[in-house]
């Protein structure tokens, strides 16, 4: 089915010369550009990159077969190699002399195997004796060697992302030595031995530079070895080993991929995702070094996903002839002629395509029925948010409905990450406001991934959807399955939220009030408030207010909140008064020591709407009282603005009801 497909082409490929009309392909790792050669009198070349809105076209001396060439970084200076003793050099600085000039390897009976460029003027050449790094000076014209190095070598990979250089050395070619270049120095690494199958005696096998690729992957520096299917009854299938790279200490294998099959592979890193892909069958297998399976023995993995071919791409048709009508011509995928670069990159030369190849996610939620495995997968790829919300969803689903234990797998998982987040940022804060510190320049400000699902995101896209779902009339006897459901999920998901120590917002609490009532399990709604399971807040209590009049109780569950809130007095005189309860208010102020600060207008208002003549006298007194006792005077003073209120208080009770100021 095309919807099961989890990897495609990109949309928008990179297109050039297709190998019929060219030369000779290459392609430059470190600036993803293609170059399409053509010799004949004078050599042409036309580059072009992803990042290229235009093609680069030039013309050389045509001085022999060109065996590599490729722009150092930000395209400054063309290196060409055409000979094994020396590699030339063309200056594409602005305003610079265009005139070639050369290198020759300093090591005697050395070839040049190759070579890359580690900086936009320097350059490293790999020799069958060694290696041999130059500086390169574009206004002069000159080469400078800085460092070499003498050894055996066979082949070499090179790293641009990490600056590494891997060189095959011993008989064999399975003896391997890492070299990092930094800043214009060249290091040595640790050597390390890459363990071939066993065969036969007197056989022997030699590691092939196809059967090795370097790749960064979850921000570290692996080296990729596809080992093959070996003559004994042990491993009949093939086998991706990946070995730890560190800049620092020795090169360890650490993580086995089976393939569970033979033949001929190639290998892509996609969104920290081990790509196989398997050319006679014609599908592509996912591997996640992070994900462990539990029947394996330690760092052994399966495919993540049955396996699956590439999404099918076709190609329009271009050029003077086409018939706007012809339709565009499917692509040979997993052809002969494609080659595979790391990380993402897949060349075709003879239909002249360069294309990164994508990840897509919404079709791996239907191939894997573990949910809490497909969680643990989409938490750690790129653009997954919305796709791990589909998920939740459709756990919650009512044809799809989840048993309770895989939504509280799921929601741990996701607030496991989110309370990671939030401490990260916590710890950023607290870092600036401590101010500078020798540490403080190394501390960055955490970056918020896809994968942080808050309970923002829960509450829009899935938990309010999900509990306004209707039952159909024809179905009324799951009402009761249907809002139990609803209200363990929501409970399951507070649950999850104090359980990694995150606060709950109110508007979950809200959600889940509003849900019990809307189901008239009111019974429910007191046990959770008496037994604090809804956290007591402002909002909370003013919901509980505004449901008065369908639950009576309520109010009273309101106010209970707002007393245990010490910072909520305010708001409980305001309730108070607005339920006509006078005396209950003055009583709550007493009992707090706020009785001297409050506004005696304010009491007085709402004693006099009553129309409640001994309540609007017990008020006026009280707060004469007050007064007498504070100021040693019972009037109000002009500030209080209370006129009104002892005018009205003299004509209920006339003026020699006021109480009179003591006499001394």
């Amino acid at each position: 089915m095309s919807e099961e497909h989890y990897l495609e082409l990109c949309e928008s490929p990179v297109q050039f010369e297709h190998a019929s009309s060219v030369n000779n392909v290459f392609f430059d790792e470190a600036n993803k550009q293609v170059f399409a050669v053509r010799s004949g009198g004078a050599t042409g070349v036309v580059v072009k990159g992803p990042d290229d809105k235009n093609s680069i076209a030039f013309r050389m001396d045509d001085k022999g077969e060109v065996k590599c060439i490729k722009f150092s970084i930000g395209n400054k200076i063309l290196a060409v190699q055409r000979t094994s003793k020396s590699v030339d050099f063309i200056n594409f600085i602005p305003d610079y002399p265009h005139t070639e000039f050369s290198q020759e390897c300093k090591m005697k009976n050395a070839s040049v195997l190759g070579f890359c460029w580690t900086n936009w003027n320097e350059i490293v050449f790999i020799t069958d004796q060694g290696i041999e790094l130059y500086q390169v000076f574009p206004d002069k014209r000159s080469v400078k060697l800085m460092k070499s190095q003498s050894l055996s070598v066979n082949w070499y990979q090179y790293c641009p992302e990490t600056a590494v250089l891997l060189l095959s050395t011993s008989g064999q070619g399975n003896v391997l030595q890492p070299f990092v270049f930094r800043n214009g120095t060249l290091s040595k690494m640790t050597k390390f031995e890459i363990e071939l199958p066993v065969v036969p005696k007197p056989a022997k096998l030699s590691l092939s530079e196809r059967d090795i690729a370097m790749a960064t992957i979850y921000g570290q520096l692996y080296v990729m070895y596809l080992k093959h299917h070996s003559r004994t009854a042990n491993s009949p299938s093939a086998e991706v080993v990946l070995y730890h790279l560190p800049r620092e200490g020795p090169c360890k294998k650490s993580h086995v991929l089976k393939l569970n099959t033979t033949g001929k592979f190639a290998l892509n890193i996609v969104d920290n995702l081990v790509v196989v892909h398997h050319q006679s069958t014609q599908t592509s297998l996912i591997y996640d070094i992070h994900l462990r399976e539990p029947d394996c023995a330690l760092n052994t993995h399966q495919p993540v996903l049955p396996a699956r071919s590439i999404h099918p791409y076709r190609i329009p048709l271009t050029g003077p002839v086409v018939v706007p009508s012809q339709p565009p011509v499917p692509c040979q995928l997993y052809s002969s002629s494609w080659s595979v670069f790391q990380p993402d990159i897949i060349i075709s030369a003879s239909e002249g395509y360069l294309w990164y190849l994508q990840v897509k996610l919404p079709p791996t939620v239907n191939l894997q029925q573990d949910k809490g495995k497909l969680m643990d997968f989409l938490l750690r790829r790129r653009d997954c948010k919305m796709v791990i919300l589909s998920v939740c969803s459709q756990i919650l689903d009512e044809g799809e409905r989840g048993s309770l234990p895989v939504v509280a797998t799921v929601f741990d998982k996701l607030n496991q990450v989110y309370k990671e987040y939030l401490e990260a940022e916590q710890m950023y804060t607290l870092a600036m406001e401590s101010g500078p510190s020798r540490n403080s320049a190394a501390q960055k400000r955490p970056v918020r991934t896809q994968a942080v699902i808050d309970q923002s995101d829960m509450y829009t896209h899935v938990l309010s959807s999900f509990t306004e779902r209707k039952v159909p009339l024809s179905a009324c006897w799951l009402q009761g399955v249907c809002h139990k459901f609803i209200i363990a999920v929501l409970m399951e998901y507070i649950r999850s939220l104090n359980q990694s120590q995150i606060t709950v917002q109110h508007y979950l609490y809200e959600l889940v009030i509003k849900t019990l009532v809307q189901h008239n399990r009111f019974y429910m709604l007191h046990q959770f408030l008496q037994y604090h399971v809804l956290s007591d807040s402002k909002p909370l209590a003013c919901l509980l207010l505004s449901l008065e009049s369908t639950y009576p109780p309520a109010h009273q569950l309101s106010l209970d909140m707002l007393k245990r809130l010490s910072t909520a007095n305010d708001e409980i005189v305001e309730v108070l008064l607005s339920k006509q309860q006078v005396l209950g208010a003055l009583r709550f102020i007493r009992s707090v020591g706020s009785h001297d600060n409050v506004s005696a207008r304010k009491f007085l208002d709402a004693a006099q709407q009553t129309s409640d003549r001994m309540l609007f006298y017990t008020v006026f007194r009280s707060f004469q009282q007050r007064n007498q006792r504070l100021r040693g005077n019972p009037a109000f003073n002009p500030g209080e603005h209370c006129e009104e209120h002892v005018v009205h208080f003299k004509q209920l009770f006339g003026e020699q009801s006021l109480m009179k100021a003591a006499t001394v």
